[in-house]
């Protein structure tokens, strides 16, 4: 008969002392992740009332996500390169919330209350103890890279929407101009907050390399009970001011290789593709990019005369747009079915659902792990890529 510790903790599993049982008290508390979710915010808020101002007042629209990334992190604590890359990011980014260096230890000790509540099974000295290791860990590397930002930039930009051209009924071009200049780089993306909803922030990427005029563009397409995107296609309108958090995101050209581009965009995800093709465009490369633009229906492809028109102009652009109900074909069977990609780096944007299957496909027919690209953190973080 196995001890709890020893079932929770698959035989040979890779990782430093600490990283195992991190694991082993994750895998206690996962089953219920609402309930720890729940009673960490409930410890927060009865023991420090001052943070509740930094949380949005509906929490359940965003409830799991800062908890979420801590859990992301100290399960990742051994994967220093990828993991420090990711923390620095989310440091930079809680600056728009007002957080600052004491809220940290506030936040580690509710933390680990609600982790020994439902890990109670396998918890004990040692396992806290790993626990603040990895905590102090991560919090002092996002402390170190909010305030090493703090002294170039401001923790948000206020902007104005200057163009809003609806595409579709649930997709919309938003384009706005910052009150001061904004620098970013062609494939990252920033957090948007809406004046209808405060202290609620998506992610939505670029639209466009950087331009002259300084105005940003984005693609949004309202989703079912999206706070932020439905306001943002269907109630905002020139004039509007919206807050931008700061740039982030790894999904940038190389422009020291002249490797190809291989860009699998679905839906809004065509949006960083576009920046990206435009980058590469403006460096003066001849490299080729490939551009496979997913969409379930003709109807879902809003964006596909700027991408032709880019096409016409630049002989060194493909573009191939693949529909899902007209060939029953899907992103990760394109790729298969075209090629050679040896001599191509892999761009990845859209769906969760897409980015999984399409860098199972990208791997499966050779392209390595570090030559593959993509935004979606928790997934990033998870794959080590």
């Amino acid at each position: 008969m196995s001890s709890p510790e020893e079932a929770a903790t698959p035989r040979g599993e890779a990782g430093s002392p600490d990283a195992l049982l991190i694991r082993r008290a994750m895998a206690e508390a996962s089953p219920v992740a609402d309930k720890v979710t729940s009673y960490f915010y409930a410890l927060l808020f009865v023991r420090h009332p001052d943070l509740r101002s930094l949380f949005p007042a509906a929490m359940d629209t965003q409830r799991d996500r800062l908890l979420r990334a801590l859990l992301t992190a100290a399960e990742h604590i051994d994967n220093k390169d990828v993991l420090v890359d990711y923390l620095q990011n989310l440091g930079r980014g809680h600056r728009k919330y007002g957080t600052r260096a004491e809220h940290y230890p506030a936040v580690g000790e509710c933390l680990i209350g609600a982790l020994s509540k439902y890990a109670a099974g396998v918890w004990n000295a040692e396992m806290e103890a790993a626990w603040v290791r990895a905590y102090t860990t991560i919090s002092q590397v996002m402390i170190d890279a909010a305030a090493a930002d703090e002294l170039r930039a401001p923790a948000w930009w206020y902007a104005e929407i200057v163009t809003h051209d609806l595409r579709t009924p649930d997709v919309a071009v938003v384009t706005v101009r910052p009150d001061q200049p904004y620098p970013f780089l062609a494939g990252q993306y920033t957090s948007v907050e809406t004046p209808w909803w405060p202290r609620i922030w998506r992610h939505y990427s670029f639209a466009s390399a950087p331009r002259s005029d300084g105005l940003l563009s984005f693609h949004v397409k309202a989703v079912p009970a999206g706070w932020v995107s439905n306001a943002l296609v269907h109630r905002a309108r020139p004039g509007d001011i919206i807050r931008l958090g700061p740039p982030a995101g790894s999904m940038t050209v190389d422009h020291t290789t002249d490797s190809g581009l291989l860009c699998l965009g679905g839906g809004t995800g065509i949006a960083p593709i576009k920046a990206l093709v435009e980058d590469v465009a403006e460096h003066g490369d001849r490299r080729p990019v490939e551009v496979f633009y997913g969409a379930r229906t003709d109807h879902d492809l809003y964006d596909i005369d700027t991408m032709l028109r880019l096409q016409q102009s630049h002989p060194w652009l493909s573009v191939r747009a693949i529909i899902d109900q007209q060939a029953n074909q899907q992103l990760p069977d394109a790729i298969r079915a075209y090629g050679p990609w040896n001599e191509f780096d892999a761009y990845l944007s859209g769906p969760p659902g897409m980015i999984r299957s399409s860098v199972d496909a990208l791997r499966d027919i050779g392209i390595p792990s570090n030559r593959i690209r993509h935004d979606s953190v928790e997934e990033l973080v998870a794959a080590g890529s």
